[in-house]
């Protein structure tokens, strides 16, 4: 290779990393992928651990939904990761999302009963499902995505990754699996009561018969928007 060959390949790959720096300016880890630093559990008895860069989520017999709450609280963010679940569970992702102030009746509430808006994370079947889906966990309102709107799909690939994209700014919040975009929500009633929160990693609850299952996840980072963000 010449000298000016040299000097070229030199500057493309300069070019690549100055590239791949920019396409991830902004974005933070919010998994080492080695510990569960940066994370807390709340509600339920839910076991989470770290197995081979992965955040194993397992179910717990007899036990109600159980959250692993980012330390940190988030507004209006950008975040992607990967997720594959058991066919069998269902589970999800909680964004802007807090704890009452009451225990509640259940002694696994100790931390006072998670509540937010939930990505829903679920399998295919044979006949689709709602993952991608906005649903209000811990409130009076069931499903935030409108009913017209609540259509099967299957854009999750059963037994396998699949690639998240969530988009939150001010009332709208946004989803994408696998490239592929499956919600585009605005709700005003729910930014009002839940403009920033932790992220959370559901575990669902099981009964006493079912399991045990699990869900994991991978490759979780986010960026904030607005002042400090894009």
């Amino acid at each position: 290779m010449t000298r000016t060959q040299t000097t070229l390949a030199s500057l493309i790959a300069l070019s690549m990393l100055t590239t791949i720096a920019h396409a991830e300016e902004g974005w933070t880890k919010m998994f080492n992928g080695k510990t569960l630093e940066g994370w807390t559990q709340k509600n339920g008895t839910a076991t989470y651990h770290v197995e081979d860069g992965v955040i194993v989520g397992k179910t717990s017999k007899g036990s109600p939904n159980s959250f692993l709450a980012s330390t940190n609280d988030y507004g209006d963010f950008e975040m992607e990761f990967e997720t594959k679940v058991d066919d069998k569970l269902n589970s999800g992702v909680q964004i802007r999302s807090k704890t009452d102030d009451k225990p509640g009746e259940h002694s696994v509430y100790n931390t006072g009963r998670v509540n937010g808006p939930q990505v829903e994370i679920e399998a295919s079947g044979d006949a689709g499902a709602e993952a991608g889906y906005v649903y209000g966990e811990g409130t009076s309102r069931g499903w935030l995505t409108p009913q017209d709107k609540l259509v099967p799909h299957k854009h999750f690939k059963d037994g396998d990754w699949n690639h998240y994209r969530i988009v939150a700014e001010g009332p709208r919040i946004q989803t994408w699996i696998n490239g592929e975009q499956v919600s585009d929500l605005t709700d005003e009633e729910i930014f009002k009561s839940h403009p920033k929160g932790f992220i959370g990693l559901q575990v669902h609850g099981i009964g006493a018969n079912e399991g045990p299952y699990e869900v994991r996840w991978r490759n979780l980072k986010i960026r904030e928007l607005g002042k400090n963000g894009r």
